[in-house]
């Protein structure tokens, strides 16, 4: 999209690291949904842990709802717009397309599991896996890979091994912020919270290698007919 070719991004060595985390990722989200499919109770393990996070007082709960927020469309629409923005200003195309795709790969990846798993909260709503903590995390891992790309590049990328310790840390971050939240106001049950962090891992980085071969290839096709 630059008018020159860009490298596969991330690099080698970040590459097969981000691949085997994401490999990994999907399959726990693959156990913990077909482990929990169509139940409408929590487990031994969100029973423990749900007693000991639910029902947080003030001003624990303020945070809490202000977090949550951050998972509506309002809330997600005043995180990604500004930094779409920010990479069309800067003229960084492919960046803007990946912040998009990433967060947007995310969460409908994490609302089609939902109708598969069905598992169930409060009587009904379908909970397995927490679409929150898939977007929050999604949307600080694109962050990151977009804030450690090596110099010049265009889209998303990874600085070495430091800069997939920062992004992998940047989602382990958002995803316990959003998945504590989740779990205090009592919408979503642990396993859900991470099955919803596991799930942006898997998907991000599968969308960030996505996104470059479809800019490379147009790349390549906007020289072929140069006259």
């Amino acid at each position: 999209m630059t008018g020159r070719p860009a490298p596969a991004v991330p690099p080698p060595s970040p590459r097969v690291w981000l691949g085997l985390i994401a490999t990994f990722a999907a399959l726990v989200v693959v156990v913990l949904g077909i482990r929990y499919a169509d139940e409408g109770e929590p487990g031994r393990v969100d029973a423990r842990i749900g007693a000991a996070v639910y029902g947080v007082g003030s001003p624990w709960r303020s945070v809490a709802l202000a977090m949550d927020s951050l998972g509506e469309p309002v809330g997600a629409s005043a995180l990604v717009v500004p930094i779409v923005t920010g990479c069309l200003l800067l003229r960084r195309p492919r960046a803007a397309v990946f912040v998009v795709a990433g967060v947007g790969m995310a969460v409908g990846t994490a609302t089609l599991l939902k109708h598969l798993a069905g598992r169930t909260i409060h009587g009904g709503n379908l909970s397995y896996p927490s679409g929150h903590t898939a977007f929050f995390t999604a949307f600080a891992l694109v962050v990151a890979m977009l804030a450690t790309r090596r110099r010049g590049r265009d889209g998303p990328g990874l600085g070495g091994p430091a800069g997939t310790l920062l992004a992998l840390a940047a989602a382990l971050v958002a995803g316990a912020v959003m998945g504590w939240a989740q779990v205090a106001l009592g919408a979503h049950y642990p396993t859900d919270v991470l099955g919803g962090w596991c799930t942006a891992l898997a998907v991000v980085p599968a969308t960030a290698w996505l996104v470059d071969r479809a800019a490379d290839r147009l790349v390549k096709a906007g020289r072929r007919h140069r006259p």
